[in-house]
């Protein structure tokens, strides 16, 4: 145990930091357990369709914006020890329930086999029977699902902002969030795997369990910094120099007020903040959840062949690598280097983020030549997203105080969640349609399904630029809130 008094400063917040990193790991990775499974491995029981598909993480986006406007109220509420725990334990729970749904199924239909399911005629009366329910049971377990993860980055940055001064915010922010990217690397090499060797069901209960083991850990890792035996007073200087001009910590967040929701919707600030989320969290959750079968359908690589594989966990390092790189060290080369103010710096490197998705519109193009390149370029995309992300977490930080930290990241996290139910149960449909069209659905070159998905991709190029306009607009220059 370390000693609070000793003068060689300790770097406790790196740990904290490292358990951040691995909740989003384990958050992630059981998002990505349907993604990976439904296409090649869930769809033939159930005889599903791309729309039903989108139904499915449609009902999780949208009950996870809905939910996501309370999480954050009630981190502030019950603190962030306590409010990890209860995130994790419900979303660790509908993880493993997810396994339950075949035989739910096959109870409520009457069917006595997975040989049974496949063997129904597709577009029969059993068959459309079959797969109604099972959306419906696999959209219960989203529901449970979203309502746990829903607490995780609004409590994950609420403790970054107590154990990191605002220069360090983006990095660790950047490290911690990496988790989202590193959950889908460790994905396409695992998830698929598990389900052809103990079957997709194995897959869901072993990903869920992760969460438990995490949730003992923070159990006794997690203390506030200034009750933290494992900070000495070095550290907790060095944690609250942006406040040496006001009282000592301990006293500032007994004296520091709430702030309701209805306030949060009055300022400028939330409504920048929300732009950033709105426009551009779909674009993440589109590329997480539809990944895998892009390069199933359009390349006819399956999710658990050794390309597929290789393809998703291409991307991914990509998106790991590049976005650590650039997300944590560009702000804080303006913050420092160029010594602008913190919020002024984030945003000037988050408009370089916002040029990175751009290399989408290459997606489909560069795909006629050859599938590394559209996950080279959904790879760039997807770091330009994430160093944006963990910038734009950053901003809440520098612009509110700590106690409405977690209630406007939650707000955001709502925001997002909007966005994706759009574009995910936008892309089922329109995926659905543009098959049944063919060669009559033309667009930029393109037909078909290929059309469709060159459209999307369009979106999410220009989507960051969008965002990062309308947030200059909004808040031009940094301007604390004041409660």
């Amino acid at each position: 145990m370390q000693n609070k008094s000793s003068d060689k400063m300790t770097n406790y917040r790196w740990i904290i930091c490292g358990m951040l990193f691995l909740a989003t790991t384990i958050n992630y990775m059981d998002r990505q357990v349907l993604s990976l499974t439904w296409k090649d491995f869930i769809a033939p029981d159930f005889h599903w369709s791309d729309a039903n598909y989108g139904s499915i993480t449609a009902a999780f986006s949208l009950f996870y914006a809905f939910i996501s406007l309370f999480s954050g109220k009630f981190i502030d509420w019950v603190g962030t020890k306590k409010g990890y725990v209860i995130a994790i334990f419900i979303w660790s729970i509908g993880a493993c329930m997810h396994a339950l749904c075949g035989w739910l199924t096959m109870q409520i239909e009457g069917i006595d086999s997975t040989d049974a399911l496949r063997a129904l005629e597709v577009g029969s009366t059993a068959a459309l029977a079959v797969s109604t329910t099972s959306v419906l049971l696999f959209m219960a377990c989203r529901v449970v699902l979203a309502f746990g993860e829903s607490g995780n980055f609004p409590a994950a940055i609420k403790v970054t902002a107590e154990y990191f001064p605002k220069k360090d915010r983006a990095l660790a922010t950047s490290i911690f969030n990496s988790g989202a990217s590193v959950g889908a690397l460790v994905a396409p090499v695992s998830i698929p795997f598990l389900a052809r060797a103990y079957g997709w069901e194995m897959a869901f209960i072993i990903i869920g369990a992760l969460g438990f083991l995490w949730m003992f850990l923070w159990i006794f890792v997690y203390e506030k910094p200034n009750k933290n035996s494992h900070v000495n007073k070095a550290e907790l200087t060095y944690i609250n120099q942006d406040d040496v001009e006001t009282i000592t910590e301990e006293k500032k967040e007994k004296e520091e007020k709430g702030i309701s929701l209805w306030r949060c919707f009055c300022l400028r600030h939330t409504w920048s903040y929300i732009c950033g989320k709105f426009f551009t969290d779909g674009v993440w959750w589109f590329l997480l959840f539809w990944a895998p079968a892009y390069f199933s359908e359009m390349y006819g690589y399956r999710s658990d062949s050794a390309m597929g594989a290789t393809l998703i966990f291409l991307v991914y390092i990509i998106v790991t690598v590049v976005s650590i790189l650039v997300g944590g060290y560009l702000p804080k080369f303006f913050i420092e280097r160029r010594g602008m103010e913190a919020y002024s710096g984030r945003l000037r490197a988050m408009f370089f983020f916002a040029l990175l998705p751009v290399f989408a519109l290459l997606a489909q193009p560069l795909g006629q030549v050859s599938a590394w390149w559209p996950a080279i370029v959904i790879g760039l995309a997807g770091a330009g997203h994430q160093a944006w992300s963990a910038n734009l977490y950053s901003t809440v930080g520098d612009m509110f105080p700590k106690s409405a930290i977690a209630t406007i990241t939650g707000i955001g996290t709502m925001t997002g969640g909007i966005a994706s139910f759009l574009i995910n149960q936008g892309a089922g449909l329109f995926f659905d349609y543009s098959a049944a069209r063919g060669s009559d659905f033309q667009a930029l070159g393109f037909e078909g399904k290929e059309a469709a998905y060159m459209i999307v991709f369009c979106y999410c190029a220009v989507a960051y630029l969008i965002a990062w306009a309308c947030m200059k607009t909004l808040v031009p220059r940094y301007k604390k809130v004041e409660i």
